[in-house]
């Protein structure tokens, strides 16, 4: 598995990058930092990724693929489903199999406007019993956030998200943070730094850093490369991650509409 990975991601490699231009897809992925960008009223887009995580010496996790599927209601609102199939190997012992579907939405709160960034909010509820049942939880996980995003010119955007999710084993809530700065290399191509981090409210914090590429093949489909490292004790070591991503419309002779900041 870990070597048809590394070919993927070194094929890909050569050809990655990002860009925030208006009228073209608009991805949560591949950073942790969702993106306030509503998906075009009735296109359907989904995002998928491979990951390879070294969460210690002796455990490993693969997706294969995680994917969020988007469905555009009109400008302010989106429908989100998402699906993993993961497996686990925890030194000799290897669970693989879906992880409980996570359903949720995205809705616009304000656009750009001088300091006051483009802002969104997203809500999930994670499923306690679909999947494999080594992955069953006890009860139904929420989770939200907050996205912003601010344009600081036509190469750079800053965005951030706050929120805090619950893991359906306990009713400890663990606070989000992060924090990402993408730059446009050229029309097509572009990079992104990203800081991020999970504070649990009874236990110690877990910070980590990452960075990537995405290439923008056409206005409706976007390739993208991406690893990261902990930098907290308790953190995953590292992860790499390869996704392709694609968006298309169900309502022919539908224009794309994007808000504008």
């Amino acid at each position: 598995m870990r070597n048809k990975l590394l070919l993927i991601f070194l094929f890909w490699g050569i050809i990655i990058g990002h860009v925030l231009a208006q009228g073209t897809i608009q991805l949560d992925r591949p950073d942790q930092t969702e993106c306030p960008f509503i998906v075009p009223q009735n296109y359907v887009q989904f995002e998928s990724g491979f990951a390879l995580e070294n969460i210690n010496s002796s455990t490993k996790s693969y997706n294969y693929p995680s994917i969020l599927w988007k469905y555009g209601l009109n400008e302010r609102f989106e429908l989100r489903l998402i699906t993993e199939q993961v497996s686990q190997k925890i030194e000799n012992k290897t669970v693989s199999g879906l992880m409980p579907i996570t359903i949720g939405f995205k809705t616009n709160i304000c656009q750009e406007k001088g300091i006051i960034p483009i802002t969104s909010f997203i809500g999930h509820l994670t499923t306690a019993k679909t999947g494999n049942k080594a992955f069953h939880t006890a009860s139904i996980a929420p989770s939200f956030r907050f996205v912003m995003q601010h344009t600081l010119n036509d190469k750079i955007s800053l965005a951030y998200n706050l929120g805090a999710d619950w893991n359906g084993e306990t009713t400890e809530q663990t606070s989000i943070y992060t924090l990402t700065t993408g730059i446009s290399l050229t029309q097509r191509l572009g990079t992104y730094v990203e800081l991020y981090g999970f504070i649990p409210k009874n236990s110690a914090a877990d910070h980590r850093f990452d960075c990537g590429l995405t290439y923008l093949m056409n206005k409706d489909l976007m390739i993208d490369l991406s690893g990261g490292i902990g930098l907290s004790k308790n953190a995953p070591k590292n992860y790499v991650a390869f996704g392709i991503s694609y968006r298309f419309d169900t309502a022919s002779k539908t224009p794309t509409k994007q808000f504008k900041n």
